[in-house]
C-alpha cells in the first residue's frame, strides 16, 4: 500500500545485506528476510532524523528475488540489475514526494540524487552488532 505523504524509503537490499559479513552469502534469501524483518519497525517509527511513518521499498535481486512482502514493507523483485530498478523508482517519485535511498554504492547514489532523492549508508538501518 502506497501513502504518497510519507516519505519514500528505498533499501538497496544488496548493498545493505552485503554491508555486514554474518555468512550472508551462504543464504542469499534468507539474509534478504531477515533484512525485511529487520526493517518492519522503520515504516512507523522512522529512520534516525526521519520521523515516521515512511513507506519502506526493499528491493532484492539475484537469488534474492522471491522474498514476499509484509506489512510495512513492500519487496520488489528487480527483473535484472536491482539498481536499475531503485534508479526508476526514485526518478517515479521525484519532484513529487522525499526519497531516501539506503546504499553505500556511489554509482547508484549519483544516478538516484540526479532525481533529488537523498541517500544514507547501510547503517542507518542495519547498525553493526556490537564486538
Amino acid at each position: 500500500m502506497s501513502d504518497d505523504t510519507a516519505v519514500l524509503v528505498i533499501v538497496d537490499g544488496a548493498n545493505v545485506i552485503g554491508s555486514v559479513p554474518d555468512g550472508w552469502w551462504r543464504d542469499r534469501h534468507g539474509a534478504a528476510v531477515r533484512l525485511r524483518d529487520a526493517l518492519v519497525p522503520y515504516a512507523t517509527d522512522g529512520l534516525p532524523g526521519l520521523p515516521g511513518p515512511v513507506e519502506l521499498v526493499l528491493v532484492v535481486e539475484g537469488a534474492a528475488r522471491g522474498v514476499a512482502s509484509v506489512a510495512g514493507v513492500r519487496v520488489d523483485s528487480a527483473p535484472g540489475s536491482g539498481d536499475d530498478l531503485i534508479a526508476e523508482l526514485a526518478k517515479a517519485a521525484a519532484p513529487e514526494r522525499d526519497c531516501v535511498v539506503v546504499t553505500a554504492d556511489r554509482g547508484l547514489r549519483q544516478r538516484v540524487e540526479a532525481y533529488g532523492a537523498r541517500c544514507v549508508g547501510p547503517r542507518t538501518v542495519r547498525p553493526l552488532p556490537p564486538a
